[in-house]
């Protein structure tokens, strides 16, 4: 155990892990501190974005350009250590470029906020005290609120709900947010714990009673599924023609594919994985939470009773149609997005798009990266492309040096890349 950990400075808290779990000093302190930034001022910002700072962790930046989303065309980054996803979403925005591209349209914007408590009382008399303070309730935020309406945002609605025949005397508070572009949950949390206060002080006033009525905690909900964005794509399914494979073909084993994904929840996850593949690089990107994106899209997918995909597809009248519903509460102000020098150039690349603007570029590049890999799977095979686009990481894996990797680039040149099978190869080059 070790006490003060948090009041150490960086170096010494670099000193004690090494001492304590490292048998070489030199080469592992000096792996941590090559990745801080030799600018001082931003080094300390990002220190200062997290606890108990150590070095920088590094992603790849990289960027998907030939976007055509609404008559717009954007170069979309993206922030992602897997191979073949940025190729892939950049090949699948030129396809369908070539075909009228991307439309998508926001839904809504409403987030959500609750305040849990436990009443032991009648639930009719809850109720009418709900009623009867409602507007003192919200009222009693108007000093957190105020800047928000300004802007046009602020607490839409809020309700008292009975949960107790789920949980014996659970209620809540739940309430509606539009919050602009900010990603709002310092705001909404605010907003919450001053509504619980109020609630809790006026109705002791009222009643007289301490006891009946006691608030559990305050919190946003992640679960936003009014908060949604639809991204579709759609063309003649002659147009779909490529390579050695008729549009009709294609289209009819795409939509088989994506069926399948809508009623097997073993396909489902992994056919949601790739949606989220480029979803969460441009989350990232951008400097907003891909964790609560992540928790919000996966509980959508299975808001039926059933984990399905988020995707669906269809032919109607020789037209093909391949949409996302998903929802997206981002934010393009506050947080990380006026901090990280990277996610202001990725918001200047998208040309300072505001929330919902952001809502439709991100929904696009994860309807593009499920797009082409539903399309290799009915096509050439998920491992062809990937394992292509992976070959350059197995070389670095088992230190090919650069002749190596120009011989073993023509042994495999047109051939089914594996692990296995290039280790036997390099061995017997270096043999």
């Amino acid at each position: 155990m070790v006490k003060g950990f948090s009041k150490l400075s960086k170096e010494k808290k670099i000193d004690w892990i090494i001492e304590n779990y490292f048998n070489s000093e030199f080469d592992n302190k000096e792996l941590v501190t090559q990745y801080w930034n030799s600018n001082d001022d931003l080094q300390n910002t990002h220190d200062e974005f997290i606890e108990n700072t150590i070095s920088n962790f590094y992603l790849p930046l990289g960027v998907a350009p030939n976007f055509l989303i609404n008559e717009r065309e954007y170069t979309i980054p993206m922030a992602i250590e897997e191979s073949s996803v940025v190729a892939a979403a950049s090949n699948a925005a030129k396809f369908w470029a070539e075909r009228g591209g991307f439309k998508a349209t926001v839904i809504s914007t409403k987030k959500v906020g609750q305040v849990h408590f436990t009443f032991k009382g009648d639930s009719s008399t809850l109720t009418n005290f709900f009623n009867s303070v409602k507007n003192e309730l919200l009222k009693s935020t108007d000093t957190i609120t105020q800047n928000m309406k300004k802007r046009g945002g602020g607490i839409e609605s809020i309700e008292l709900i009975n949960k107790t025949e789920d949980l014996e005397n659970y209620f809540q508070l739940h309430l509606n947010f539009n919050t602009l572009d900010a990603m709002g949950a310092n705001f909404i949390n605010s907003c919450l714990e001053q509504i619980a206060k109020t609630f809790k002080s006026l109705y002791i006033e009222e009643y007289k009673s301490e006891d009946d009525l006691e608030i559990i905690m305050c919190i946003l909900s992640n679960y936003v599924p009014e908060c949604r964005v639809i991204a579709e794509v759609s063309c003649p399914i002659e147009d779909l023609t490529h390579k050695k494979i008729e549009g009709k073909e294609f289209a009819e084993k795409f939509v088989t594919a994506v069926q399948i994904a809508n009623i097997e929840p073993y396909r489902a996850v992994t056919h949601n994985k790739g949606v989220m593949n480029g979803i969460d690089a441009v989350v990232i990107a951008t400097g907003n939470d891909f964790r609560a994106i992540e928790a919000g899209a996966h509980a959508y997918a299975a808001k039926d009773g059933k984990y399905s995909s988020l995707s669906k597809a269809e032919i109607k009248d020789g037209i093909f149609k391949f949409w996302l519903d998903i929802p997206l509460a981002l934010g393009t102000v506050g947080g990380l997005t006026g901090l990280h020098p990277l996610v202001k150039f990725s918001m200047n690349l998208l040309q300072r798009p505001n929330a919902e603007e952001l809502m439709k570029i991100i929904a696009v590049a994860g309807l593009a990266q499920n797009f082409a890999a539903v399309k290799s799977l009915v096509t050439t095979g998920i491992q062809e492309g990937h394992m292509k686009m992976h070959f350059n990481n197995i070389l670095n894996q088992l230190n090919a040096n650069k002749t190596e990797k120009e011989q073993l680039n023509k042994v495999f040149e047109g051939k089914t890349i594996t692990h296995s099978a290039v280790v036997d190869a390099l061995e017997k080059i270096r043999a």
